[in-house]
């Protein structure tokens, strides 16, 4: 794992902390939604993260004319055979990049909503089980809403984080100008890992250590995010068990065995924004979710032993 976060980030400049995020998310079985302004490496982030293992790779291009079966697969009549043959779709891939995902209409998005939760995909009453690991990264731009389509609580739900790249510090700009501007560093990429690797390492975290004073910690911290004055939905019990997987992959990475309540409150702030819905006097006065987790997380003890 140590070996894929160097291989990306010799792409991803200055941006350590949301690689290791995005790794992070991998490994805990999870999806990830990337939402940043254009031209600060959204796809590109996911590009070296799929080029790093050796596994299928597939991306779909979101926009309002893609239908679902473009996603999913569609059964054709095959006149060699006489029979009706089922012709796989890109998200039955290890690794499936959607690319503006807010742009596609809500039919087209819920197309991933079996494939995210329950790696299945049911077609003319045939279930297909998809590939192992599986993962979706997916991007989007939080300031251009024009022809866009929202996603909706379920689907915002499915991923397992939301990070945002933000812009380079200035050192780290010039060093993207020199290394990106000399030749494509994409392209010289090699795979430093493989799905079977991975795929074990996946079955390797969900042994990592969580005590049960940690565990009343994550659900504390859920529960109180439904209990917030400014909340209308919180966290759901889904939201709890991300946490717990996010926590699990986290420490992992880190090399320890156990999960402490620091990484919990580390990764609060990228798990549970985007699963809450403010009330709406709260969104006129400019409040944001990320400010809510934040007032939760200072709220809420953590366990001391």
């Amino acid at each position: 794992m140590k070996a894929i976060e160097d291989n990306v980030t010799q792409v991803v400049r200055g941006k350590a902390a949301e690689v290791r995020l995005a790794l992070t998310t991998l490994l805990a079985e999870g999806h990830l939604l990337v939402e940043d302004v254009p031209g600060v490496g959204k796809t590109l982030l996911a590009k070296a993260l799929a080029r790093s293992i050796d596994c299928s790779v597939a991306r779909v291009q979101f926009t309002p004319d893609l239908l679902p079966s473009d996603v999913t697969g569609v059964t054709v009549y095959s006149p060699d055979t006489g029979e009706f043959e089922f012709r796989p779709g890109p998200v039955f891939a290890n690794l499936v990049l959607g690319d503006e995902i807010n742009r596609a209409g809500p039919k087209t998005q819920s197309a991933l909503l079996e494939s995210m939760e329950e790696r299945t995909v049911t077609i003319d009453g045939t279930t297909h089980e998809l590939a192992r690991p599986f993962m979706v990264i997916a991007t989007q731009n939080p300031i251009e809403l024009e022809g866009t389509y929202p996603l909706p609580e379920a689907q915002r739900d499915r991923f397992l984080m939301r990070i945002s790249i933000g812009y380079p510090h200035q050192d780290d700009e010039l060093d993207i100008l020199r290394t990106h501007g000399a030749d494509d560093r994409m392209r010289a990429l090699q795979p430093v890992a493989d799905a079977a690797a991975v795929a074990e390492a996946i079955v390797a975290i969900r042994d990592v250590h969580v005590s049960e004073a940690v565990a009343r910690y994550l659900v504390a911290l859920c529960r109180a995010t439904r209990a917030h004055t400014e909340v209308e939905l919180g966290a759901s019990p889904r939201a709890s068990l991300a946490m717990l997987r996010a926590c699990r992959a986290a420490a992992a990475v880190d090399g320890r065995d156990y999960v402490t309540p620091d990484d919990a409150k580390r990764l609060a702030a990228h798990v549970l924004p985007h699963r809450l819905i403010l009330r709406p006097e709260a969104q006129l006065a400019g409040h944001d979710p990320s400010h809510v987790v934040a007032d939760v997380v200072d709220g809420v003890p953590a366990p001391t032993e």
